[in-house]
Parts: C-alpha cells; sequence; structure tokens
C-alpha cells in the first residue's frame, strides 16, 4: 500500500507543443506553478482516501509531507519516504526495515517533490468548474496523460483560485480504484534543517537495511 502512495505521489519546463490544453486550464496552471517555483520549501498535512470501486471499500490514512526543492520527507500511517534528491530511504516501521533506492529512480505516478507542478508536462488539460467550496472558491482541472500506458487515465486538481495552491486532487487509476487526496494545512517557506532528508539508522535499533539500488 506504502508503494502504491508514494507511486501516486511521484509524476505532477515546458510544456508539450502537441498536446491540446485549453486556455483558461493553462492560465491558471501557470499561476500555480509560478507561484510554487518562488518557494524555498513547504510543509503540508492531508489526508487520502481510496476508494476500491471493486471491493466497494474504502481506506482512509493521512500524513505530513516536508518539501525543499527536491528533497523531501513524508510520513503515511507508521510509513515514512525521504530523499536527499539523490537516494529514497522507504522505512516501514512495522517491520522495521528500511528499502533503499536511487531517487531518479522512474515512477508512473506522483512524488512529493512534484505534486505541485505534475501538471507542467506530459498532460493534456481541461478546465471543469469553478464552485465554492467550504467558502473556498476552487477550480476544477482535469489531466489526462499522453502516455497511455500509465497506471491512470486521468488525475482531477482542485485550485484555489485565491490563493493558486492546490487543494486537492484525484487520482482514477486504470484498475477502477479512486484515490483523493486533500490538503488540510499547508505551510509556505516552512523551516527545514539537511537532516530531516536522510536516513540515520541509528536512530532505529535493529533496523534491516535492504538495498534495491
Amino acid at each position: 500500500m506504502y508503494k502504491t502512495i508514494a507511486t501516486v505521489f511521484f509524476c505532477l519546463s515546458i510544456l508539450a507543443t502537441h498536446a491540446q490544453k485549453d486556455a483558461k486550464s493553462q492560465e491558471i496552471l501557470k499561476g500555480v506553478s509560478s507561484k510554487y517555483k518562488t518557494l524555498k520549501s513547504l510543509s503540508a498535512e492531508f489526508k487520502i482516501s481510496i476508494e476500491d470501486k471493486k471491493t466497494k471499500t474504502t481506506q482512509n490514512q493521512s500524513g505530513t509531507m516536508l518539501i525543499s526543492g527536491n528533497k523531501y520527507n513524508l510520513t503515511i500511517t507508521g510509513q515514512q519516504i525521504i530523499s536527499d534528491g539523490k537516494t529514497s530511504w522507504t522505512y516501514l516501521k512495522d517491520a522495521n526495515e528500511v528499502q533503499v533506492n536511487d531517487a531518479t529512480a522512474k515512477g508512473d505516478g506522483i512524488s512529493p517533490s512534484n505534486i505541485f507542478t505534475i501538471y507542467e508536462k506530459g498532460f493534456d488539460s481541461r478546465f471543469v468548474e469553478e464552485k465554492n467550496v467550504g467558502g473556498k472558491p476552487l477550480q476544477t482541472i482535469d489531466l489526462t496523460p499522453l502516455d497511455k500506458s500509465k497506471p491512470y487515465f486521468k488525475i482531477q486538481l482542485h485550485i484555489n483560485k485565491t490563493d493558486k495552491t492546490i487543494a486537492g486532487a484525484k487520482v482514477f487509476n486504470n484498475n477502477g480504484s479512486i484515490m483523493t487526496y486533500t490538503i488540510t494545512k499547508y505551510t509556505p517557506e516552512a523551516a527545514v534543517s539537511e537532516a530531516q532528508f536522510t536516513f540515520d539508522a541509528k536512530k532505529y535499533p535493529g533496523v534491516e537495511i535492504v538495498d534495491l539500488r
């Protein structure tokens, strides 16, 4: 489950010129991209709902993430993934195991380092609607991947029109599941330290290290 979440959090600079994108969606997305690129760091709290239509079940999780450039620290229900931009560590608390990978390994989904800019390439975009949700004006944009081999066929972004931040997203997977992400708290220019983007095995007595590089 953690690998699925981490993958979906890894695929969000120049827009593909042959993609069919409507002008309104592009104007909105460029505004969001410009804002995030000015930030040196950010932290966020989020909720995830995973709905499986085949089994008619829903799983709910919550987590936090800290991002600085291409470095990140993501925690979800006893699981953690850390990256310094070169190496990534996936720590599984119940197993007391950490899996080590190259941070540049390709993924099919969204990563913490680019969740807020996934739309910049590889997608067609379409403005869907604007409506007030919880007192906030949210703009909805559908993204369709140009690469049809992706495990999902659509990502739906919800953008706060007032501050140009991403309030949430829905990922529609080919297997029939829908993953809904809701940002519950967002802090720009969050305080960070380099130690937060590396895995210190000394803090995890007896941890098993599985190097997959």
